[in-house]
């Protein structure tokens, strides 16, 4: 298995790592990886190895075999022999990015507080279509109040439930496409703000900033109608 090193510490940029093995779609799994897999609607990180007389580039990351993360290089990279120790290097500004704005998209839920049917993450927006049948009344309004939130902040935590905990408390869940990793026992859940004031909670397995002033302002661009039932929301990086 690889140990999620980004699950503990998402704003480690270097590490050291073992070469565990290479999948048979020429992929490198290590013993801990920095690189976050796609998944949850979150892109895969990128970035490059280095080891004693070789480097490869890291194009995108991916989930494996059970608990295995696999790095898929980029086309005709060579890669570290199996057992060589390596240094990870990710590409911060892009993780980071990420990290902006999959912390915005959750304070977006909070602010339209429906359903979630989809979800997906870039470096320069996200968005989030939720169960609407009506456009919104007033989108400058939400806008604001999305500013707000970030402008106060908060603390972006984690804590961790049995699954027997969660499924008693299924309103926990927002969306309704992607259901948290299950099978290991327990589930991450990612607090803004603090247990006395909190503004949101849920099950997510993708990297955040530390504290939601970290995000920036945001614009909400085009609210787009997509199909009878759901509208998406475009949440925007301003820098």
């Amino acid at each position: 298995m690889t140990d999620p090193l980004f699950r503990d510490d998402a704003y480690l940029q270097e590490a050291e790592g073992v070469v565990l093995s290479h999948t048979d779609q020429g992929g490198v799994v290590l013993d801990g990886s920095i690189f976050y897999p796609t998944g949850g609607g979150q892109p895969g990180d990128k970035g490059s190895l280095r080891w004693e007389g070789g480097e490869m580039a890291v194009a995108v990351t991916v989930k494996g075999e059970g608990d295995e993360i696999v790095l898929v290089p980029a086309e005709g990279a060579a890669l570290p022999p199996v057992g060589t120790q390596v240094t990870q290097l990710l590409d911060w500004e892009t993780r980071n990015r990420h990290m902006r704005v999959h912390t915005a998209l959750h304070l977006l839920s909070v602010v339209v507080p429906l359903p979630v049917t989809g979800g997906s993450i870039g470096t320069e927006k996200g968005r989030l279509d939720f169960v609407m049948e009506d456009p919104p009344e007033d989108k400058q309004a939400l806008e604001d109040a999305l500013n707000a939130l970030i402008a106060r902040d908060l603390d972006v935590t984690e804590d961790w439930i049995t699954e027997a905990q969660l499924e008693a408390n299924p309103g926990l869940v927002k969306t309704m496409s992607v259901k948290p990793p299950m099978g290991a026992g327990r589930v991450r859940l990612v607090r803004i703000g603090t247990s006395e004031e909190q503004v949101d909670l849920q099950p997510c397995g993708g990297t955040h900033v530390a504290r939601t002033g970290e995000i920036g302002r945001i614009r909400l661009g085009k609210v787009e109608k997509k199909g009878r039932m759901n509208r998406r929301f475009n949440v925007l990086l301003d820098s």
